[in-house]
């Protein structure tokens, strides 16, 4: 796949605005997710323009391709990109969290025009993407299935019966994405309930496994392509990212997991992007 620099720049811009957005929306609310958001933004970004098909004018368009936010908590993220894809108003990313808008602090697919499934409770988003995936060959159709999950969510009993559904059904129009940033709410994931090596649990199950930095377009759609040409069984990319990418004192620090920026950090932040 030909991949170039034009398109790198684009996606790069993009994902800069997604950034900011998190950063505003967080701060705005007062609560929310953005360590993981940020880390993740690269992965939603080349999704949402340049993999995925799909037409903001039809979230519910049968033949559209589907895709999962299994940890929820990152939302602001997909919502960023969804209000810079067109679903709807960039406006309505400020009422983050407010009581009565549209975007809650976990996706709900019944409010939100664009989610295809609604989430927040670890462990369940691949369970999810499995049945569309699912649905898809039993009618014969061609759209494909994306889901994304958390180094720390695969911690749930649920995630490993999910892959091996995956696998027992072959389902290579399914590609999961894991968010390997090595964190989660409570610290290091490999002090919380050691999920490693996440690679070579897949492969156990029988899924295809790709390595790549997350934060990297060229390899992130390489990756994508890759998944798209593996036939009779699932594909996982893992892909190595940085929790709160983009905002130096963010980064690498797990307490920016579940904590909005004040006023002044948000302006600091935004500085810094």
């Amino acid at each position: 796949m030909s991949i170039t620099q034009e398109k790198i720049e684009e996606l790069t811009s993009i994902a800069r605005n997604v950034r900011r957005h998190i950063i505003e929306m967080t701060a705005e609310a007062g609560s929310g997710h953005p360590g993981g958001s940020l880390s993740c933004s690269d992965i939603l970004t080349a999704l949402y323009f340049d993999v995925l098909n799909v037409d903001p004018k039809r979230p519910t368009w049968s033949e559209r391709d589907r895709f999962v936010l299994s940890k929820g908590h990152a939302a602001p993220a997909l919502y960023a990109v969804l209000a810079e894809k067109g679903y709807f108003a960039r406006e309505e990313l400020m009422k983050l969290r407010k009581t009565g808008a549209m975007l809650q602090g976990h996706p709900d697919m019944k409010g939100t025009p664009g989610l295809d499934m609604t989430t927040g409770s670890l462990g369940q988003g691949l369970s999810a993407a499995n049945g569309m995936a699912l649905a898809a060959k039993l009618d014969r159709k061609d759209y494909r299935v994306y889901v994304l999950l958390g180094d720390g969510e695969t911690e749930e009993g649920q995630v490993w019966e999910a892959v091996m559904a995956s696998a027992h059904y072959k389902l290579d129009n399914l590609t999961a994405f894991v968010d390997h940033n090595g964190l989660q709410i409570d610290g290091p994931i490999t002090q919380v309930m050691s999920p490693e090596k996440i690679q070579d649990k897949f492969k156990a199950f029988g899924w295809h496994v790709i390595d790549i930095d997350g934060h990297d377009f060229k390899e992130i759609l390489n990756a994508v392509e890759e998944a798209k040409s593996t036939k009779g069984r699932p594909t996982v990319i893992v892909a190595k990212t940085v929790k709160g990418k983009g905002v130096p004192f963010m980064e690498n620090v797990a307490d920016w997991h579940g904590k909005a920026p004040t006023r002044e950090q948000a302006e600091e932040a935004l500085k810094a992007l």
